[in-house]
């Protein structure tokens, strides 16, 4: 029964250690984040630098979008050519929507699409375009940590990524939905980005993480940021880093808001294991790839982990 799962470890990440300026602490908290991300290939981060409150007024304007008349959201909608814009995932269980989305090309900036950056309601493009910058920069630093956490040079995945790095945002709304316990609003997936920075719900437990085949609850931390692994870290990373299985189960009473951002490599650009992480005694575990969205779209459907496809 889902109600049973245990919980997973607090997995916090302090930002404000990693920022201290005794190397003694930092060692300290980059031997954590080394440990979570291998063993989990998730962690929450805290004392991050955004405010409760402004974290509050991103949650709160996000639900009000979602709120608004139909017709009113129905204007930033995605087309059959462009996921870009507001739509809605359905349930195949019963043919109704389980979650609805708005979901934005942030870059490269020549794949934005300002028609779908809802204007309505009043300021709410301007604190989208807050938050993601603000998580922007805090990605550079925790994927700058996370290299030194392996003793690479901090830019090594960043630098990987190449010049046309994308970055995409998804706000997601969940509705009250009643499934049984064997359903889930998103089944378990692991996402194809490279590394994925959620703002979760304040109060609602929706999040599963999977480990050694067990599933766990991950604990609602108010304000704090979760960061996923990807399929792509795990390639760059050639397996040191996993990434994490993951499934989203719904409630039955109350609505909730969550906020993902995914950055991963230019998509022209080939991506393998970094060389420094190849060696006689870890041979190559990926093969070199581009377009590592176009291999997901194609097996991830089929109920195939697109990583197969890659694996040497």
């Amino acid at each position: 029964m889902a109600n049973d799962l245990p919980y997973m470890d607090s997995n916090l990440i302090d930002l404000s250690l990693l920022k201290s300026p005794s190397p003694i602490i930092v060692a300290e908290e980059l031997k954590k984040l080394k440990s979570f991300m291998i063993s989990w290939g998730c962690f929450q981060l805290i004392n991050h630098g955004m405010s409760i409150d402004f974290l509050d007024e991103v949650r709160n304007i996000s639900k009000k979008f979602f709120n608004l008349p139909s017709e009113e959201k129905e204007k930033y909608s995605k087309t059959p050519d462009n996921p870009q814009g507001y739509g809605t995932d359905y349930s195949p269980e019963n043919d109704s929507p389980a979650s609805y989305r708005l979901f934005l090309t942030v870059y490269p900036e020549e794949q934005r699409m300002p028609d779908r950056w809802p204007e309505t309601p009043n300021k709410f493009r301007d604190i989208l375009w807050g938050y993601i910058l603000k998580v922007k920069t805090l990605h550079d630093t925790i994927v700058q940590a996370i290299a030194r956490s392996i003793n690479l040079e901090e830019n090594s995945f960043v630098d990987g990524y190449g010049e046309n790095s994308q970055v995409v945002a998804r706000i997601n709304y969940y509705p009250p939905f009643p499934l049984t316990d064997f359903m889930r609003t998103i089944s378990k997936h692991t996402d194809r980005s490279a590394t994925t920075f959620l703002l979760k719900d304040t109060q609602i437990e929706a999040l599963e993480v999977e480990k050694d085949s067990q599933w766990f609850k991950v604990p609602v931390i108010p304000h704090a940021i979760m960061v996923l692994a990807g399929d792509q870290l795990e390639i760059m990373s050639n397996g040191i880093f996993k990434s994490v299985e993951h499934r989203v189960k719904s409630n039955p009473e109350k609505d909730r808001i969550s906020f993902a951002m995914f950055f991963s490599p230019d998509h022209e650009k080939e991506i393998g294991p970094l060389n420094e992480l190849v060696t006689e005694d870890r041979p190559a575990l990926y093969k070199p790839i581009k377009r590592y969205i176009d291999l997901f779209d194609i097996y991830y459907p089929k109920g195939i982990h697109p990583l197969t496809a890659v694996k040497i």
